[in-house]
C-alpha cells in the first residue's frame, strides 16, 4: 500500500479546491447567478438616480412632458334637444382670427383694412365663408372645428363688416321643436 504523504499520489493532499460538500456547490451556483444580478441592479438604480436634465433645458419638467402628451382631439357629449350656445361674431373673431388678423401675420388682410379687403367682399359672402371654413393660403380650415359653422360664418360677417362690408349675421336655426311642429 502506498503512504498517504508520498509525493506520487497527485490527487490528494493541498491540491483540494474550496467547495468540499454538495451544499457547498449549491450555494456557489446560486451566487454566481445572484451576485452578478443584484450588481447589475444595483448599477442601473445609480445611474438612474434622480433627474439630471441638461443645463437649460426644460424639456423633462412635468408641465413640458404633460404639453406634448396632451390629447389631439377630444369626443363631446351634448345632449341633441338641448338648445345650443352660440357664440356671437365677435366673440369668434377675438377667440380664433384676431391673432393673425389684427396684426396682417402670414398675408392675412388685416381686420379693418378697407383697401385689402374689398377685392374679398366683392366675391360675395359664400365665398368667405368657403375659404374660412376650408381654409386658404396660410388659413387653416375652421370648418368641423371649436366652433360651427354658424359661429365661423358669424365671425366672417363681424370681419368683414368691419372693412366697410354690409353682410347681414347669418340668422341661428330654428330650434328642432319648432320646427317639427
Amino acid at each position: 500500500m502506498s503512504d498517504p504523504t508520498s509525493p506520487n499520489d497527485a490527487h490528494d493532499g493541498p491540491h483540494e479546491g474550496p467547495i468540499r460538500t454538495p451544499k457547498q456547490l449549491v450555494v456557489a451556483v446560486v451566487a454566481s447567478f445572484v451576485v452578478p444580478i443584484v450588481i447589475i441592479i444595483l448599477l442601473a438604480n445609480y445611474v438612474d438616480f434622480g433627474a439630471k436634465p441638461a443645463a437649460g433645458s426644460t424639456a423633462f419638467e412635468a408641465e413640458s412632458v404633460a404639453q406634448r402628451l396632451q390629447r389631439v382631439g377630444k369626443v363631446e357629449v351634448r345632449d341633441a334637444s338641448a338648445p345650443a350656445v352660440l357664440r356671437t361674431g365677435e366673440e369668434v373673431y377675438k377667440a380664433a382670427c384676431t391673432v393673425c388678423h389684427a396684426a396682417g401675420a402670414a398675408g392675412a388682410p388685416k381686420t379693418g383694412d378697407a383697401a385689402a379687403w374689398a377685392p374679398r367682399i366683392k366675391t360675395g359672402y359664400e365665398a368667405l365663408l368657403n375659404s374660412a371654413l376650408k381654409g386658404k393660403g396660410a388659413m387653416a380650415a375652421q370648418g368641423g372645428g371649436e366652433y360651427s359653422d354658424l359661429e365661423v360664418g358669424r365671425a366672417v360677417v363681424y370681419l368683414a363688416n368691419k372693412a366697410g362690408a354690409s353682410f347681414a349675421e347669418p340668422a341661428a336655426p330654428a330650434p328642432a321643436a319648432a320646427a317639427s311642429k
